[in-house]
């Protein structure tokens, strides 16, 4: 098998779970957390200094999540749909590799036919009021994306293995895969264009590459 990882932000969709999130609780919120994930996403900031940060200054209740849920699945890129099943076609295995969460997540996953979603786990009391999140998950500290891959090729025992993805911490993976593919469909990262293996602005073209 062939193993395809996408990430989700800006990347299967053109939002940021984290910050549709922070919308939720006014503009003053909203403008501190897409601060702090701009500067995670580019590189300023290690994940593990802003990850905790953030979710304490949300405290996203299930309610809140599952309308981002929603948000995604508005939101996924034009081309994702068609060119995993694409992929898929050709003897891909589709994953997701995220730094966001499984819940607000797994709505676009199924849109989209991807089953194996790696991301975190958020926890919530009876009454769907916040409780945390799984704090030892690889991709709440920088290089888990890297560590879940190498986790999924034990697994799977995939013959290649491909990641795409929109900030630093998707750059991140390149020691674990063959190829690095930088997306620049929503936001445009400098440093990716120089450093991934290939740059596309459109889902559609991965295919030709990967």
């Amino acid at each position: 098998m062939k193993l395809i990882c996408f990430d989700c932000d800006s990347t299967l969709s053109s939002i940021e779970g984290i910050d549709e999130l922070a919308r939720l609780r006014g503009p003053e919120v909203f403008a501190r957390i897409e601060a702090l994930t701009r500067d995670a996403m580019e590189g300023r900031l290690r994940v593990e200094e802003v990850f905790g940060r953030r979710l304490e200054a949300i405290r996203p209740s299930r309610g809140d999540v599952e309308a981002v849920g929603r948000r995604y699945v508005e939101s996924a890129e034009a081309t994702a749909r068609a060119t995993i099943a694409r992929m898929a076609g050709a003897g891909w295995t589709p994953a997701i590799v995220s730094g966001g969460f499984r819940q607000a997540i797994a709505p676009l996953a199924a849109l989209l036919g991807v089953e194996r979603v790696e991301a975190v786990e958020l926890y919530f009391e009876g009454d769907g009021t916040y409780r945390g999140y799984d704090r030892a998950f690889p991709t709440t500290r920088s290089g888990g994306k890297r560590e879940v891959i190498e986790r999924l090729r034990a697994e799977l025992r995939p013959e290649r293995v491909v990641m795409v993805g929109d900030g630093v911490s998707d750059l991140e993976t390149r020691p674990a895969v063959d190829l690095f593919i930088g997306f620049g469909g929503f936001v445009t990262r400098e440093r990716l264009r120089r450093e991934a293996g290939a740059f596309v602005t459109s889902l559609a073209a991965v295919p030709e590459l990967a």
